[in-house]
């Protein structure tokens, strides 16, 4: 019969990590591209209205977002309380809609151009004054493809 030895005193080898820093920056590489940052920082109160239809925006890197309410509480000391218009980080007048929207088809390429959306997010309480005057300047500005941006309502309830 064979003898089956014990070998006392074995050490087990180092860990190679060598490829860590390999890993790590492939992992941060991978957060990087796939991390949405927000690209804009409401500067408004919106509680988008109640719907019971409607379709989701298939492909968001073709809208243009305009906000439409009443400021947040510490700004509202400097602006007011009348709604107002959002346009990117700034509040701006119907009159800049024109100037906006020229911008954001310069920034598309030239078939993204023909299928940009304007999504408009309005707060349910604002006055229909202020968004007929945002939508006669969209349609100067023949940006005639518009989305009303809504929270959508799982069951209707009848009372």
């Amino acid at each position: 019969m064979a003898k089956f030895n014990r070998k006392s005193g074995k050490k087990v080898g180092a860990i190679n990590t060598a490829s860590l820093p390999d890993i790590v920056f492939m992992l941060l590489f991978f957060f990087m591209t796939v991390t949405v940052l927000r690209e804009v920082e409401l500067m408004i109160n919106v509680v988008l209205p109640d719907a019971t239809e409607g379709r989701e925006l298939e492909n968001k890197s073709n809208a243009s977002f305009i906000y439409i309410g009443v400021p947040i509480e510490p700004l509202q000391a400097s602006f007011g309380t009348e709604p107002l218009i959002q346009l990117n980080d700034a509040f701006r007048e119907v009159e800049d809609i024109f100037e906006f929207i020229t911008q954001e088809r310069e920034a598309r390429d030239e078939a993204a151009q023909s299928r940009m959306v304007v999504s408009l997010k309005i707060d349910q309480d604002t006055q229909m004054g202020i968004v007929t005057d945002v939508k006669q300047a969209l349609r100067r500005a023949n940006a005639l493809r518009i989305m009303y941006a809504n929270t959508p309502v799982d069951r209707i309830t009848l009372d």
